[in-house]
């Protein structure tokens, strides 16, 4: 085995991407994968050496302190950068904290931000109380709005954040008209792609200055860490964010940048399984009568199906559906969701476990309100076999009709 760098790496299948990127077995005494790299403290012999690695770039220069990135944290970074083709990546310890750090990064007091209204929960906490606390303004978009966001862009406007697909409602963005005209304002674009992956949907390259990755989802694939990653398209976005996550303490532990690396080898071909099990299990659950409407962008009836079909290259296994109204409630809704055998209830995803989880965004919604009466449910649809599953839920159906 020889260590696998190509200076065209994006020629190269995205298998033989996952499996070749980022390691060295000829610097691990030929072992595949790179030790842990447990540490805070690093040491110099002159200082020569000390100021030098002082000035140096820590993507590819020497370790400076734990702090700033060590082996494990440098290779996923790397492969995180190369998989969404950015100059350069800084991974932190949840997907949360790849949502605030960008933020605090590009914001500052008596600046406006403009953020979907079909984010991700804690991200609008983050909006309403971290960023309102610092003097920052949120306004909230309609996700399907477009082009048309040029019009919400004040003189003040530094950033424009996007979730797509969003990850509870499922509205997909028209990702590179927002792009285009925020671009156009100066504005920095930033998106939380963490539904599709860099497999499925390349947000640099549809114009976005700044990914944003759960990498405690699909990468790492086991639901045994957490881990975000933020990839900057260039170099002065790169060195904002840096700079800002090692200015407040954010660290990505050996340990979980070693599992997720772990994981990310073999991304494609599980990924490759959740978006089929998914199809399998949506289109079954579309024909059923307790369905009011599904929620998956890959499904001809989604009114973003159009756009999905334009931008992506592929679906995951995350996808919602709306219950028609039942007579019981939630009464009904608790009976069903406690008859599933192969269904955890629970808010992440990515893993191989299926989960479920209702939720009701109306209170939420301020730019697009959600107006629908029935139970808003979530599947993640896990590595089981989608004919396991899809009798799960007919039994669980069945289950509540007699409860």
């Amino acid at each position: 085995m020889t260590h696998s760098n190509p200076q065209n790496g994006d020629a190269l299948g995205v298998g033989t991407r996952l499996a070749h990127t980022a390691r060295d077995p000829r610097a691990q005494h030929g072992f595949v994968n790179t030790p842990l790299h447990r540490g805070s403290t690093v040491v110099f012999r002159t200082l020569d050496e000390l100021e030098g690695a002082m000035r140096a770039d820590t993507r590819t220069g020497p370790y400076i302190y734990g702090l700033m990135g060590n082996p494990n944290s440098r290779e996923l970074e790397t492969m995180l950068a190369r998989l969404d083709g950015g100059a350069g990546a800084v991974v932190v310890e949840s997907g949360l904290a790849a949502v605030s750090v960008p933020l605090l990064a590009m914001l500052s007091s008596g600046d406006h931000l403009l953020m979907t209204d079909s984010c991700y929960g804690p991200s609008r906490h983050i909006c309403n109380v971290v960023l309102a606390r610092m003097g920052i303004t949120t306004s909230y978009y309609d996700p399907r709005i477009g082009a048309g966001i040029d019009a919400l862009i004040r003189p003040n406007t530094r950033v424009i954040f996007m979730e797509s697909p969003g990850s509870l409602t499922f509205e997909v963005q028209d990702v590179p008209a927002i792009a285009r005209v925020a671009r156009a304002r100066g504005v920095t674009t930033m998106i939380d792609a963490t539904w599709a992956t860099p497999l499925y949907f390349r947000a640099i390259e549809h114009g976005c200055d700044i990914a944003i990755h759960a990498l405690t989802k699909y990468q790492s694939g086991n639901s045994d860490i957490l881990l975000g990653g933020i990839v900057a398209r260039d170099e002065d976005h790169w060195k904002r964010v840096k700079h800002t996550a090692e200015a407040h303490g954010h660290y990505a532990h050996p340990d979980d940048c070693s599992t997720c690396l772990r994981g990310i080898r073999s991304l494609e071909v599980r990924l490759a399984w959740h978006q089929a099990s998914a199809l399998e299990v949506a289109r079954w659950l579309e024909s059923r009568a307790e369905v009011a409407r599904m929620l998956h962008p890959a499904l001809p009836s989604h009114p973003d199906h159009a756009i999905w079909k334009r931008d992506f290259t592929g679906a995951s296994g995350l996808f919602g559906c709306v219950l028609k109204p039942h007579p019981r409630g939630r009464a009904h809704l608790k009976a069903f969701l406690e008859g599933l055998r192969f269904f955890g209830m629970g808010f992440s995803w990515g893993g191989f476990e299926s989960l479920v989880v209702s939720s009701d965004v109306r209170s939420s919604r301020v730019a697009a309100p959600w107006t629908d009466e029935g139970a808003l449910l979530r599947f993640q649809i896990g590595l089981e076999d989608p004919r396991d599953l899809i009798a799960d839920i007919a039994q669980a159906f069945d289950a509540a009709a007699r409860a």
